[in-house]
């Protein structure tokens, strides 16, 4: 064998790293899961700065929507009431009504939000 050759059965033998690079998957990623479920989300906090008073909605934050839930934090129990009570007396049938999926049920939990938010931004999905 000459050198070429042994220098060929020498680098098939190496061990090849697993690496890979990440864009082709991430994109596929982006395009077919995420998309859909960021424009669902963006769609539903516009809805939910229409139709919740901003004294309420300054004390909340939508963190989840899966399954026709959108879970929502709100930080104080006086204002988790209000919020209760304003989705019981109709609230909640005028989200539904204005966003184009299905929204089965609002759940409420308690949450804290630090000082990080910024003035007169919208409060970012948690």
């Amino acid at each position: 064998m000459d050198e070429s050759q042994l220098r060929n059965v020498w680098q098939s033998r190496q061990h090849r790293d697993g690496i890979s690079p990440l864009g082709e998957p991430l994109t596929y990623l982006m395009k077919t899961r995420l998309a859909k479920r960021v424009r669902q989300i963006g769609a539903l906090a516009a809805i939910w700065d229409e139709c919740i008073p901003e004294y309420i909605r300054d004390h909340t934050a939508l963190v989840n929507f899966a399954r026709g839930t959108l879970t929502v934090a709100v930080d104080s129990a006086a204002h988790r009431y209000q919020l209760q009570e304003r989705l019981r007396n109709g609230l909640q049938e005028a989200i539904r009504e204005r966003f184009p999926g299905s929204v089965n049920r609002i759940r409420l939990v308690p949450g804290q939000f630090d000082s990080l938010d910024l003035p007169d931004r919208n409060r970012p999905m948690a």
